[in-house]
This record gives structure tokens, C-alpha cells and sequence, in this order.
């Protein structure tokens, strides 16, 4: 399936699927020029980032996917195994001919990130990891302060949905940008068509990895975090970002779990000068 476009700042969109055991991808490839991989979390899919294709896909070849179970890919159990995506996302590159790519991870996209720079390291040039440490479990890096932060989040979680705002977007969002939010939280639904159990999902995430494990990661890293970040304890970047060889954080004030959602300008003006910095252009 291909759709295409005249204009210069919309480019040329190419979709398919990559069969894998027990799953189908889905994935859309747009633009020409050094490759970026964004991996979405699990309130979303392709359709996440798109505020970032048409701005990235000027200067590079910009590949975004569903992640198995996540509609329109497939998958034979409504339970996919997170530890299959890594697999899933080499078996794309592999499909694309892509050699060594750049990363963009939001969340849950981390768990594919991390195990990739870890496990496969020649075909990562760049990781962005946004509100996640994927595999790494940062809970190790302060166990009380974390207990502490999560115990006052899943109250402010709570709330948030009981007035029907999504946690992954937040107050603030919701309320200065409620068209946005209602898209935000379409895309959430749409993603979760095929019958997928999110929540379960969600407990199947495991943080599986001491942060030690970070030194392997060979890659430059930037761990972008949100100050109002209620999913994701932010204020461990820091330290997680110490264990990693090559890593820097950033804080994005007034911003929650999704920046790349929430404050696009900002967040891809923050990507893009670091694979800018990082010779990735």
C-alpha cells in the first residue's frame, strides 16, 4: 500500500506488515536520509507520532510501527510477550534493509529500545528514551524515594481518571488542549481495537534488568523526561543517566509523560539536535 503526495512537506508514506511468529507488524516508512525508528508506548501506535513524521521525514528516512497486538498489527494472543518486540523491530529493519538506525522510544517502546542497544549494538547509531528505561529497573536506583513518588502518583493517577483524563497526558494537557487530548486518547482506543488487554499488558512489563546493565549500552543516549511525569519517576534519569557510557538527560518543564505528544515543538527540536550533535544527519 503506498500513499502519495506532491507536496514538499509531506512525503511519500509506504506501509506494510512483517509476519512473525505469532504476529503481524505494521509498519510506515516516510522520507529519505538517515534512518529514525520511533517505538511507541502502550497508549498508542504508528499513529503516535504524528507530529514527528512530517517534521523528521524532511532529512530522514522516518519508520514508525504497530507493535504486535497493537491494531492495525496482529497478534495470536491477546497478551503479546514484551519480550518478543525486539525481536520484532530487528526483523523490520532487516525487512527494510536498514543497517544501524536511530531510536526514539516512548515508554513502552523502551522495552524494545534497550534490548536492542544492549543485545544487537552495531544497528543502533542514537537512543532517545522518553519517560522509560524500558528493561532497566530504576527502582533499584533509590528503592525508598521511589516508593514514595509512587505512592503519591497512583492517587494523582486515580484522580486524573475520574475526571476522565488520560494519566499518560495529564492535567495540564487536558485542560489547555482538550481537542489534542481527545485525540490523544482516540489514539489509545483505536490501538486497542483488536481485543488487546492493555492492562494485563501493563503488568506483564517487567523491569527485568539491574541498572548496572546500562554500562553496555554503547550508543549516545538521551533520557527525555517530563517534570509532571505521574507514570514514569523522572527524577531517577540522573542517576540512571550515570550508568549509561554516553548519556544526558533532559527535563521538559510543564510536560508529563508524553512530550512528544503534549509539547511536539519542543521535543523534536530537542531530538533533532541531538542526533544533529551526534552525527546522525
Amino acid at each position: 500500500m503506498t500513499l502519495s503526495t506532491t507536496s514538499d512537506w509531506a512525503p511519500k508514506i509506504t506501509a506494510g506488515y512483517v509476519d512473525r511468529p505469532g504476529a503481524r507488524v505494521y509498519y510506515e516508512v516516510a522520507g529519505d536520509g538517515p534512518p529514525i525508528l520511533f517505538l511507541h508506548g502502550l497508549g498508542g501506535n504508528h499513529l503516535s507520532w504524528w507530529q514527528q513524521v512530517p517534521e523528521f521525514a524532511r532529512r530522514h528516512k522516518v519508520v514508525t510501527l504497530a507493535a504486535r497486538g497493537f491494531a492495525p498489527a496482529t497478534a495470536a494472543t491477546l497478551l503479546p510477550d514484551p519480550a518478543e518486540f525486539a525481536g520484532d523491530v530487528e526483523a523490520l529493519l532487516d525487512r527494510l534493509g536498514i543497517a544501524k538506525t536511530a531510536l526514539v522510544a516512548q515508554s513502552m517502546g523502551g522495552w524494545a529500545a534497550v534490548e536492542m542497544a544492549l543485545t544487537r549494538p552495531t544497528r543502533i547509531a542514537a537512543l532517545v528514551l522518553a519517560a522509560t528505561s524500558g528493561t532497566l529497573d530504576v527502582r533499584r536506583l533509590d528503592p525508598s524515594a521511589f516508593a514514595a513518588w509512587s505512592a503519591k502518583v497512583t492517587q494523582a493517577r486515580d484522580e486524573l481518571r475520574r475526571a476522565a483524563i488520560h494519566p499518560a497526558a495529564g492535567r495540564r494537557f487536558a485542560e489547555s488542549e482538550p481537542a489534542l487530548h481527545h485525540l490523544y486518547k482516540s489514539i489509545d482506543t483505536l490501538a486497542g481495537t483488536g481485543g488487546l488487554d492493555k492492562e494485563a499488558l501493563r503488568a506483564k512489563l517487567k523491569r527485568w534488568r539491574d541498572p548496572a546493565d546500562a554500562a553496555g549500552i554503547a550508543c549516545p543516549v538521551l533520557l527525555a523526561m517530563g517534570e509532571e511525569d505521574v507514570v514514569f519517576p523522572s527524577f531517577l534519569a540522573p542517576a540512571l543517566a550515570r550508568n549509561i557510557p554516553n548519556a544526558r538527560e533532559m527535563l521538559f518543564a510543564k510536560a508529563g509523560h508524553s512530550a512528544y505528544f503534549e509539547i511536539a515543538d519542543a521535543f523534536n527540536a530537542a531530538v533533532a539536535a541531538f542526533l544533529h550533535e551526534n552525527g546522525w544527519r
